[in-house]
């Protein structure tokens, strides 16, 4: 099955288009840029494991003076004070090396959580198309799993690294400080290790990119298929699906054992490396001792200095295994991390596109709402201009659409689906980015606070009380603000109801609350965010029949004031609205007010038409354009 695993891991990567992953090189200044602010803790753990590494060298050279004591038939009491000093040796080494390795661990810890604070910020402010063609798995396992073993790595693979290294490097020192040629036989190894570290480099980078890969999809087709389980059972689709799951994960076990086998030849090679340099130290000091440069005491001290590099030569070497993991997770967060710092722009200035013109000139039955050059747009109004936007290559969404909404006018944009309503509403709420084209909107009325907010059909419940659930959207109100706010959108009394009022938890394992007050919970916290401009998303449509009218009269309410363009789930809301903008094949084909639309006998006279003959035979609207429909995307 290994053997198929990069063939799976190609399938999986053509098949998405995975969020970006940083090359080594940007990755590096990624993490200077990170421990820029450490600088002092970084010198100091530096410093401080320098002295600790110097101080351990001495063990070998007080072993050897005990071993030319003993050769020399001196009396035993001349080994006291050796003793006595390598006591002194590890007492002051350890506590060094605690120390060391502590600032270490404070350093490592400091940059990883700046590091996880950059990505958590990244993430949430990547555009979703990206998410959605990367899948969730994708970023779900940079979240987990990359953070997890990042995390590893500082907390047990940096310090010991760090020692590692500087006792491999001190001890070649120490060793050319007894007699250059025993720096000389102990180099022996050294081809054989670095040959032995280059190769191992080169073929586990790339094989722990794609085990990132394979792990990413794994996870994803667990989502996916927990998260459709119900409609698995329902079309008898267990077997195809644990088939799936199980492909993903013996992609991602058989690059696992690809991997262990990769580190057992390591191993077998850093072997020969060992024993050819002890051998070489071993027989350079025999031949300096019968010479007499070197006494007995100084070969043993040189063989006792390359037999301590093994620890370290090893750990560094092992450690090469846990850095090419961590590294490959690295790059990965690196790559969500130096996304736009300021995420989707929710207005785009463009000095140099036409002004559209004021909407009650615009032609309401042939389409649009032309533009005229050198128009400036009112103050405080939302303009689109000339935007165009595409999901995919060659499949356009948006084509030239030009739309100003005047301060404090309710605009309904209704149209068949697929027309491309939610894109637009989208587009005006910041979410995405136009491909061409500009939007603009005012600015926020608070320092610090939202100029457009968005609301739509799905909104999360996050766990906990009711009131933190609420301060989402203003952390500073206080608890007659979120009063206000419910009265605002009639849900006060259904709160007070609750067994601890706003203290009641809800979301997962607390209060359950029903789909209408989820959105009147959404629509509070609109109230109480209080932006110049609110854009709904069919924020009515979970209520059914039976909350309608209860979600339709909470949302006038807290649009109240308000710039808003409410993508219509009903059409008594459109009929309600100072004016309606009809969307057919991504383009603006009809605006004008309810009255004026319904003579023109145009789009949408068509679904008004529909809407109240069905209307007449049942208590919910026929599926056109007003009911749910899948998103335009």
């Amino acid at each position: 099955m290994s053997a198929d695993a990069a063939d799976v891991t190609g399938e999986i990567t053509t098949a998405r288009e995975l969020l970006p992953t940083a090359t080594p090189a940007r990755t590096r200044a990624a993490l200077r840029e990170l421990v820029r602010p450490h600088r002092r803790t970084a010198l100091a753990c530096f410093a401080t494991m320098v002295a600790a590494t110097a101080v351990g060298l001495l063990v070998q050279p007080l072993l050897g003076h005990m071993v030319d004591l003993v050769a020399g038939h001196r009396p035993p009491g001349d080994l006291t004070l050796p003793a006595v000093l390598l006591v002194v040796v590890a007492l002051v080494q350890g506590g060094a090396t605690a120390l060391g390795l502590s600032l270490v661990s404070q350093l490592g810890e400091s940059v990883l959580a700046r590091l996880r604070e950059l990505f958590v910020d990244r993430a949430l402010r990547l555009p979703l198309e990206q998410v959605e063609k990367a899948g969730t798995g994708d970023l779900s396992a940079r979240v987990t799993r990359d953070v997890a073993r990042v995390g590893e790595a500082v907390r047990s693979a940096l310090p010991e690294l760090v020692r590692s290294v500087l006792a491999i490097v001190l001890t070649l020192v120490a060793m050319a400080a007894l007699d250059w040629r025993f720096l000389l036989a102990a180099l022996i190894a050294v081809p054989v290790q670095a040959h032995t570290a280059r190769w191992y480099v080169r073929n586990a980078v790339p094989l722990y990119a794609r085990e990132r890969i394979a792990t990413g999809a794994q996870q994803q087709q667990l989502l996916d298929t927990i998260a459709g389980a119900g409609t698995v059972r329902a079309y008898r689709l267990e077997e195809e699906h644990t088939a799936h799951v199980t492909e993903r994960s013996s992609a991602a076990v058989g690059m696992t054992m690809r991997g262990v086998e990769l580190v057992l030849r390591f191993y077998n090679r850093l072997h020969v490396a060992e024993y050819t340099g002890l051998a070489a130290v071993l027989v350079t000091g025999f031949f300096l001792v019968r010479a007499g440069s070197v006494s007995i005491g100084t070969a043993t001290a040189a063989a006792l200095y390359f037999h301590s590099l093994f620890s370290p030569v090893n750990s560094a070497l092992v450690l090469l295994d846990d850095a090419q993991t961590a590294t490959a997770a690295l790059n990965r967060l690196v790559g969500v991390t130096d996304g736009p710092a300021d995420g989707p722009a929710p207005a785009a200035a463009d000095t140099g596109s036409a002004d559209p013109t004021d909407p009650g000139s615009a032609d309401r039955n042939t389409g649009g709402e032309p533009s005229t050059q050198g128009t400036e747009p009112s103050p405080g109004a939302v303009t689109v201009v000339g935007v165009d936007h595409a999901y995919e290559p060659g499949r356009p969404v948006l084509r030239d659409v030009h739309l100003t909404l005047r301060p404090g006018e309710r605009v309904a944009l209704v149209g068949p689906s697929g027309a491309g309503k939610t894109t637009l509403a989208k587009l005006i709420a910041g979410v995405h980015r136009p491909a061409s084209g500009s939007v603009r909107l005012p600015g926020a009325r608070a320092a610090g606070g939202l100029s457009v907010a968005l609301v739509t059909q799905e909104t999360h419940v996050f766990a906990g009380p009711l009131a933190a659930d609420l301060r989402l959207a203003r952390d500073t109100a206080g608890d007659d603000e979120l009063r206000a706010a419910l009265a605002t959108v009639d849900a006060l009394d259904w709160v007070e109801a609750l067994p601890d009022g706003l203290a009641t938890v809800v979301g997962e394992g607390g209060h359950r609350l029903t789909p209408a007050q989820v959105q009147q919970l959404a629509l509070a916290r609109l109230v109480l965010a209080d932006p110049p401009v609110a854009v709904l998303d069919e924020a009515t449509a979970e209520a059914g029949s039976t909350g309608a009218r209860l979600l339709e009269r909470a949302a006038a309410r807290a649009i109240e004031g308000r710039t808003a363009l409410v993508v219509a789930h009903r059409l008594t809301q459109a009929a309600a609205a100072d004016r309606i903008v009809v969307m057919e094949d991504g383009r603006i084909v009809e605006s004008g007010h309810h009255d004026e639309l319904c003579a023109a006998d145009g789009t949408y006279a068509s679904l008004w038409q529909a809407w109240s003959g069905t209307r007449a035979h049942a208590d919910h609207p026929p599926h056109t354009d007003t009911a749910p429909t899948p998103k335009d995307h």
